[in-house]
């Protein structure tokens, strides 16, 4: 191990240590991507016998019956208007409800309805095509680009919104040993700044030259690495050879760093169980990286992680089910090890799709659409509520698009993204630079925030 990375070591060892302590100051913002735009109006389902039996007609045969919901309570209801859960997401249930029964612990809500825009829009000004709107709409490539960039309109200069936000917010870890924005599913938009990067790991750690896996010393691979290893750390003439094997042993070093203090996490800390699948597994990683964030000298931190395969136009029902069920496993588990390790306060997390799906079926599945439901939770959150507006799910309703219910968004992922920015540290003057159609929903200089899903006191 080299004289470096040894003294970065010995100076971030008590940070790992049981009692060594959280700092207040440290926040931690999990997107989890779900590739291929969830049904989401499967997943939060009108429990009221009135609306159920609308969303049950325009369904047919991929209605949830009422009885198969899983019971939600929202705290201080509006109305009568009730809500259950997919069969599958018992312990999001339990998330919503409160922790072990404890009314305190409400640590998850929904946003309804929630999707790309450009500016509000009615259903009279998209129809008429007299508003912009996002370009492609529909389309998931363009669509994922969208929920990344917070640009619908299209970008000349491909950035993500977390991207920027870390460009702005850079110099409140300035001694981070990664970046700020770590992802544990490869590379991504959302995650790219102007200015900055992305340190792309896997659930078992850093990307590395030198694994468990090379063995002794005649093994191929490690012959192929130590040789890597020698070309990089040689002194070089050209300059641009020598920068080429600078950056790339700084990066070496970087992961080598993060390999170690990730391996040397004290799993005496995180006896949460998880599920043994690749998401949950995921998750089980990300939880220990924000543990660790001290360490890695990182006060603002974004994680990314991402669920694929969401495309249902066909077997709706059957595939859905076991995948929420998967989705609904990793996120408990990894709430309950945030509340395990002393950092569920200073963690927000949320899910992003391409699109929401229409609400008729097409036989066995449903069809790409436009808004949907997210879920975003954590303790800075006001759990256990339902907020924006849940639409009208009659086919041809104000909110119905067209072509079997597709849903006009009545919030966008501007106000989403807005209120978890505030909280992270974005400041107002920085906002427009990292969500630049935030002035086209609210007043930035408002004392408010656009959906209040935030507990009062947890953001400036």
């Amino acid at each position: 191990m080299n004289m470096i990375l040894q003294l970065k070591l010995a100076n971030q060892a008590a940070a790992q240590q049981p009692g060594g302590g959280i700092p207040s100051d440290h926040k931690s913002l999990v997107c989890v991507f779900l590739q291929g735009g969830n049904d989401s109006f499967n997943m939060l389902i009108p429990r009221d016998s009135a609306r159920h039996a609308v969303y049950s007609t325009t369904r047919s045969n991929l209605a949830i019956p009422l009885a198969n919901l899983r019971s939600i309570q929202e705290t201080a209801p509006s109305g009568t208007d009730l809500y259950g859960l997919h069969p599958s997401l018992a312990g999001l249930q339990e998330l919503f409800n409160g922790l072990g029964g404890d009314n305190a612990k409400r640590r998850l809500a929904f946003v309804s309805n929630v999707g790309t825009l450009i500016q509000p829009t009615t259903k009279a000004q998209y129809l008429a095509e007299t508003v912009p709107l996002p370009r492609a709409l529909f389309s998931h490539s363009d669509q994922i680009d969208q929920w990344q960039t917070s640009v619908p309109q299209g970008l000349t200069q491909l950035a993500g919104w977390a991207g920027r936000a870390a460009d702005v917010l850079h110099s409140v870890s300035n001694n981070a040993q990664t970046a700020m924005n770590i992802s544990l599913a490869g590379n991504n938009l959302f995650q790219v700044g102007n200015q900055t990067q992305q340190f792309v790991v896997t659930s078992s750690g850093a990307l590395s030259l030198t694994t468990p896996a090379e063995g002794s010393a005649t093994n191929p691979l490690k012959i192929k690495n130590d040789g890597h290893r020698s070309l990089i750390e040689q002194q070089y003439d050209n300059l641009i050879e020598q920068s080429y094997a600078q950056i790339t042993k700084g990066s070496l070093d970087l992961q080598q760093y993060f390999q170690t203090l990730f391996n040397n996490f004290n799993n005496a800390l995180l006896t949460t169980p998880f599920p043994n699948n690749y998401l949950a597994q995921q998750f089980r990683a990300a939880a220990k990286i924000i543990y660790l964030r001290e360490a890695l000298g990182l006060r603002r931190q974004t994680l990314f992680l991402s669920f694929g395969g969401w495309d249902h136009h066909d077997e709706l029902l059957t595939t859905q089910s076991g995948m929420l069920a998967v989705l609904d496993g990793a996120l408990t588990a990894f709430q309950k090890a945030l509340e395990e390790l002393g950092v569920a306060d200073s963690t927000i997390t949320f899910t992003a799709s391409d699109f929401g799906r229409t609400m008729r079926s097409n036989g066995r599945g449903t069809d790409h659409a436009w808004g949907g439901n997210a879920m975003v939770m954590g303790g800075p959150i006001q759990g256990g509520k339902i907020f924006g507006t849940f639409p009208n799910q009659e086919l041809e309703s104000n909110d119905d698009v067209g072509y079997g219910g597709r849903f006009l968004p009545t919030t966008s992922v501007d106000e989403f993204f807005y209120e978890m920015l505030r909280w992270f540290g974005v400041s107002k003057a920085n906002m427009p630079y990292v969500l630049p159609n935030i002035g086209n929903f609210h007043d930035i200089n408002s004392s408010s925030l656009p959906i209040n899903y935030l507990k009062p006191g947890t953001w400036v």
